[in-house]
C-alpha cells in the first residue's frame, strides 16, 4: 500500500493484518460527515497496544463505517517510565497540561489535590479524551491513562522508594541537569504544585522523603501549566527518549 493516511484515530479494538472493525457512531460521523471520506480512503488506526495500522475504508454509509487493516505503519512504542503528578488549575489550563503531557511522552497522568488546590473534582473522562486527541495529533501510538483526582497526602503515604520523585520546588536553586545525569533507566515521577505553591507542611514532607529529588526550574516563577511542560521537557532531554 503506497497511500499514507492523513487522518489518525484511536480505536478500542484489536488491530492486525486483515483485521476488520466498525467505528462507533461519533467516529463514524467524524470520518464521513466531517472529513467526508469515501470508500477506498486510508485511515491510520492505533489502539495503544498493536502499533499504528493503515486501514482501508471499505464501507462508508450513514449507519455503518467499516474498515480493514492492511499494513502496519508504526510498531507499538511505549514511552519512558515517567509519571506526571499535578494539581488541577483552571479548566482550560488543566486541559493544556494533560494534552502536553501526552505529547511529551508521560506514561501516566495523575491529578492530585494539595493543601492549596482549589479544584475538588475533575472530569476524568474529558481529560482522558484530551490525552487521546493529543496522541492522535502527534503521531504517538500510546495513550497515557489519566487517573482520578487523588489527595497528595495519600499518594505520598503509599509512595514506593523505587520510583524517584522529581519535586519542582520554586524555593530552591539547584542544577537540575546535573542532578538528573546518570539516572537513566530508572522509574521516575514529576510533581507540579498548584498556583499558590505547596504548603510548608507539604514542602517539609517532600524534602524528607527518600525518593525525592528537589530541583528548581530556573530563576523565574512559572505558571503551573508552564512548569509541567518545562519539567517534562527537561526530564525527556536528560533521561528520556529524546537522546
Amino acid at each position: 500500500m503506497t497511500i499514507k493516511a492523513k487522518i489518525r484515530l484511536f480505536v478500542d479494538a484489536p488491530l492486525g493484518k486483515g483485521q476488520s472493525l466498525s467505528l462507533p457512531k461519533d467516529q463514524a460521523h467524524y470520518i464521513t460527515g466531517v472529513m467526508r471520506q469515501k470508500a477506498g480512503a486510508i485511515i491510520a488506526l492505533f489502539n495503544g497496544r498493536d502499533g499504528e495500522w493503515q486501514a482501508e475504508l471499505v464501507e462508508a454509509g450513514k449507519r455503518k463505517v467499516h474498515l480493514i487493516c492492511r499494513d502496519q505503519s508504526k510498531p507499538q512504542k511505549t514511552p519512558p517510565d515517567v509519571w506526571l503528578y499535578f494539581a488541577p488549575i483552571k479548566k482550560t489550563r488543566t486541559d493544556f497540561i494533560v494534552e502536553k503531557a501526552a505529547e511529551l511522552g508521560a506514561a501516566r497522568i495523575i491529578p492530585v489535590q494539595t493543601d492549596f488546590t482549589n479544584a475538588e473534582r475533575i472530569r476524568q473522562d474529558r481529560l482522558q479524551a484530551h490525552a487521546v486527541e493529543a496522541a492522535e495529533q502527534c503521531g504517538e501510538t500510546y495513550v497515557p491513562p489519566v487517573e482520578g483526582l487523588q489527595k497528595l497526602s495519600k499518594v505520598l503515604d503509599n509512595w514506593s522508594d523505587d520510583r524517584k520523585l522529581l519535586f519542582c520546588d520554586e524555593t530552591l536553586v539547584k542544577s537540575a541537569t546535573q542532578m538528573l545525569t546518570g539516572a537513566k533507566g530508572e522509574k521516575w515521577a514529576i510533581l507540579i504544585g498548584p498556583e499558590g505553591g505547596f504548603s510548608e507542611q507539604e514542602i517539609t514532607r517532600l524534602r524528607t522523603m527518600k525518593a525525592t529529588h528537589s530541583i528548581s526550574l530556573g530563576p523565574r516563577v512559572l505558571r503551573a501549566d508552564t512548569a509541567a511542560v518545562a519539567a517534562l521537557t527537561l526530564w525527556q532531554n536528560t533521561l528520556g527518549d529524546w537522546r
